[in-house]
């Protein structure tokens, strides 16, 4: 499984910084419900290396089937549980509005642990040009 990571908007003063709370920001990118267990995998794997950083995980179109309600994997298994303890550890969901109004599901389908973005594409390029987030797509 090839990852595509392109880290954008660090200026050269922000790299010279001493690593802390906050210095590590990380977008994660899912277009496709297939890479959601590995991209929470991932993310859990990121912070036990590095507890402070903070993950904001971006769904839209099929990417956003795992932060549906009741949502299970190809084997069956749930995926709430995952999304869940992330949420706790601070990791951000958010969801695309568009898709969900492309795709005719409902915000009250949406697991509470994510929020609704109008446009989840926007949102990736937001997090990395004006917050500076380095680009992950599991």
């Amino acid at each position: 499984m090839a990852l595509a990571f392109l880290m954008v908007g660090y200026t050269s003063a922000a790299c010279a910084d001493e690593p802390g709370e906050g210095w590590e920001k990380m977008v994660f990118h899912l277009d496709e419900a297939r890479n959601a267990r590995w991209a929470l995998m991932l993310a859990n794997a990121y912070l036990d290396d590095s507890p402070g950083a903070k993950i904001v995980v971006v769904a839209f179109g099929p990417g956003i089937d795992f932060l549906l309600e009741g949502a299970e994997d190809g084997r069956g298994n749930p995926y709430d549980a995952a999304v869940m303890e992330l949420a706790i550890k601070g990791v951000a969901f958010k969801v695309c509005a568009a898709t969900l109004g492309a795709r005719q599901i409902t915000k009250e389908r949406v697991v509470d642990e994510a929020n609704i973005v109008p446009s989840g594409l926007s949102e990736i390029a937001r997090l990395q040009i004006k917050e500076g987030y380095a680009y992950l797509k599991p």
